[in-house]
């Protein structure tokens, strides 16, 4: 195992390293955040990593265990808590693209070991915050003014804090209220060693836990992070999807404030609602659950499907709802448009095609489109079950016949564990393209179970047409000879 190939100086090291050198630079740095400073980090990460090996062998590889044996399957998950909170509390102290990544491990339902999953998961709403101070210096070096003449308020509680930014409400001086998002100060001078030492982690637990494959989120990270860190592209993006759907009537994206936006520091139009899996708003507001499903089911078919220009990051946080009192209709504000994934017509078509096969029950048209999205034949029954989020056995009796439920939710997770290893074989040999998309239909699943609306199967009808839509447009253009490939 890899940590018994870490002389015993090594581990020394690293353990007394954390200490020594973070103790050397509080003394060195005392009004700097020495947290940021990067020979901490790499200290930390790389002492985290060593440990989560350490855990694995102590408690899964230092006797011959009988692996469907009860107490190896009850070892096994608590190992993976274990590690799982190291690797949280390194996300949190580290912070940055540390944290995203430990975001997107919390997003991925059904596809990586629970504890790992539940215990990532409350980054999406527990991510660490700056000072006001800390903002401040961002904005009067983007801006080259004090944040004092820009705003005749700003308040110092954020709206919401993330991996890389947080958001405070504020007001420019004309009176317009606007939401402003700013930059983590430390964020941009770490990704790069930030991103070489999470991929050792990943590498070592990957060693030590041959099961934990996740070579393929790095790779995603390091392809993504230089997008979200731009809030110029993320103001391109938000005006780009608001005019594609500007037929939406009842869809609404935050306008643009460019005069006093930069790379680090996002002007928005301000605006307010209920979490959109906040039941207990949407319960006093009286908003229709199973029409919102629809709404949402609509917007994200004809994006994923149709437009090719996808919304990828679609947590409860990012999509708000409102419908006042003499309002017919609720309106939804779609948040945070740092990720896009803009999917290629080759891959709209297989996908689609895909989604038409596993309604239809056709097992020789899943593995053909399966396998032209990268997925080695013999997998094809397992990745059309993480596309859709069902059991295999529903599949073939028919997602259009049988509603889904919490139950079969509950037997799908607690299954699924047995073929991690297969799991991450289809992660790592699917196109790119999919890894996004697939974050995104567990997500909006997600929704969908919040608001118990699973059982109406809310999205399935526009899904369908979207598909066939994007299959009729795609293979139109083929017969006028344009080319896919």
């Amino acid at each position: 195992m890899v940590y018994s190939k870490v002389p015993r100086l090594v581990r020394y090291g690293l353990s007394g390293g954390v200490a020594i050198g973070s103790a050397v630079a509080a003394m060195k740095y005392r009004d700097t955040d020495y947290n940021s400073l990067a020979v901490v980090r790499l200290v930390r990460a790389a002492y985290t990593a060593v440990d989560i090996g350490r855990t694995y062998k102590s408690m899964l590889y230092s006797k011959e265990w009988d692996k469907n044996s009860k107490e190896y399957i009850q070892i096994k998950s608590e190992a993976h808590q274990i590690g799982a909170e190291k690797l949280l509390e390194l996300c949190r102290t580290n912070k940055g693209v540390y944290l995203k990544v430990g975001q997107h491990v919390g997003a991925l339902d059904y596809l990586l070991p629970s504890e790992y999953v539940s215990t990532m998961r409350v980054l999406h709403k527990d991510a660490p915050r700056n000072t006001i101070e800390e903002l401040y210096k961002v904005i009067k070096e983007d801006l080259n003014q004090d944040p004092h003449e820009l705003f005749i308020e700003f308040d110092p509680e954020p709206l919401g804090t993330a991996s890389l930014a947080q958001v405070h409400r504020a007001k420019l001086k004309d009176g317009t209220e606007v939401a402003v998002k700013v930059q983590h100060h430390f964020v941009r001078k770490n990704t790069k060693i930030d991103l070489k030492w999470m991929e050792f982690i990943i590498t070592t637990m990957s060693k030590v836990f041959p099961d934990f494959q996740m070579q393929w989120l790095i790779d995603e990270t390091k392809k993504n992070i230089a997008k979200e860190l731009d809030f110029m592209q993320e103001g391109k993006n938000a005006e780009r999807v608001s005019a594609l759907f500007s037929d939406y009537k009842w869809l609404k994206v935050p306008k643009i404030f460019w005069d006093y936006s930069t790379e680090r520091v996002l002007v928005m139009e301000y605006v307010n609602g209920g979490q959109v899996n906040d039941v207990k708003y949407i319960d006093e507001h009286k908003i229709d659950k199973y029409n919102l499903c629809l709404k949402l089911g609509d917007l994200y078919s004809h994006m994923i499907f149709v437009s090719g220009f996808v919304h990828s990051d679609p947590h409860p946080g990012n999509i708000l709802v409102k419908k006042d009192p003499g309002d017919k209709d609720v309106t939804v504000f779609l948040l945070d448009h740092g990720l896009y994934a803009q999917l290629s017509e080759k891959f709209r078509y297989h996908y689609s095609k895909l989604w038409l096969s596993i309604i239809a029950r056709d097992k020789d048209e899943m593995k053909l489109h399966a396998e032209k999205l990268g997925i080695p034949k013999d997998l094809y029954g397992l990745f059309a079950c993480m596309v859709t989020g069902r059991p295999w056995d529903v599949i073939l009796k028919g997602i259009d016949r049988t509603k889904p439920s919490s139950r079969e939710k509950s037997t799908f997770q607690n299954e699924l564990p047995n073929f991690l290893h297969h799991v991450t074989q289809c992660l790592e040999h699917v196109n790119r393209e999919a890894l996004l998309v697939l974050k995104t239909n567990d997500l909006i699943r997600s929704i969908e179970y919040a608001l118990g609306m699973q059982e109406r199967m809310c999205g399935f009808m526009v899904m369908t047409k979207c598909c066939t839509q994007s299959i009729y447009q795609l293979e139109y253009k083929v017969s006028q000879g344009y080319s896919l490939y």
